[in-house]
């Protein structure tokens, strides 16, 4: 009686490899939802090991039925020291020939820690912010984008001005993305996020630093339209930056809805 293990993976039939007949290419394929060690660049330490939430797709071509998902895992078995920017165009390379596709994606979505001081008590904690690395490679060309997810506070110049008390302010999210000719540190971009907020956040507060970050934000009130505007101003004068886009949302305080504002420079390769 044969036994249904012994069966190679030779003998047994590819269906992902078999014809389709609707002449459909499909732009991107392949799998979601991998988790995976990295290592970032560090300006104060030179390097900071995290986990990533990653995809990675290929185009497929018209004539084939599927893609092989187990190759993708298989290249990334091939790193499992740990992925990093400088080995993400030979990763890509190996994806191309592993799955014999002109295109290999990937996007990796990372926690980035940086220690803070707070204003006043300079109390130091340690602050996480959302960035990631989206990185493509079309034949021979390589493509990468950086993006940081920065929340700030933002306080309304209109509650300001028609309030004769104080005036509302809500936690915003601000996400920036660039594409490059020349190196940008994370903590650059998000320092850059920060600066043009009407008050950053930190990790730890004491008494005056409360009373700091209350009178900031008062100081410098920002619309939404004002968060965007003002990074895109400083993103356009760098002259390493390409191409960027830059998107605010406040969560208002005050209202059943959220503030929202986008702006793309340069241009996008």
């Amino acid at each position: 009686m044969p036994d249904c293990c012994d069966a190679s993976a030779d003998a047994l039939p590819d269906m992902q490899a078999s014809r389709d007949t609707r002449r459909l290419p499909i732009d991107k394929v392949g799998v979601k939802g991998i988790r995976h060690p990295i290592v970032v660049k560090d300006r104060n330490r030179g390097a900071q090991n995290t986990v990533a939430d990653i995809n990675m797709t290929v185009n497929l071509p018209h004539h084939f039925k599927g893609t092989h998902m187990s190759r993708f895992l298989e290249v990334l078995a091939d790193h499992d020291d740990a992925i990093s920017v400088e080995n993400l165009p030979d990763l890509l390379t190996k994806v191309q020939e592993r799955l014999s596709a002109h295109e290999a994606h990937i996007e990796m979505t990372f926690p980035y820690f940086m220690r803070k001081e707070a204003p006043v008590s300079k109390q130091a904690g340690l602050m996480d912010y959302q960035a990631r690395f989206v990185a493509s490679k079309k034949g021979d060309e390589f493509l990468m984008t950086l993006g940081v997810d920065v929340a700030v506070t933002s306080l309304c110049p209109c509650s300001k001005e028609i309030s004769q008390y104080g005036a509302h302010n809500q936690r915003s999210l601000v996400s920036l993305n660039i594409q490059s000719n020349a190196f940008v540190w994370i903590e650059e971009l998000i320092e850059l996020v920060e600066a043009n907020a009407s008050c950053e956040l930190y990790a730890i507060l004491k008494r005056p630093d409360e009373k700091y970050v209350t009178e900031r934000a008062y100081e410098n009130p920002r619309f939404v339209e004002d968060m965007v505007r003002d990074l895109a101003e400083k993103l356009d004068a760098d002259a390493r930056i390409t191409w960027f886009s830059v998107a605010s949302e406040n969560f208002e305080s005050i209202h059943n809805h959220s503030a929202y504002a986008f702006i793309e420079g340069g241009e996008a390769r």
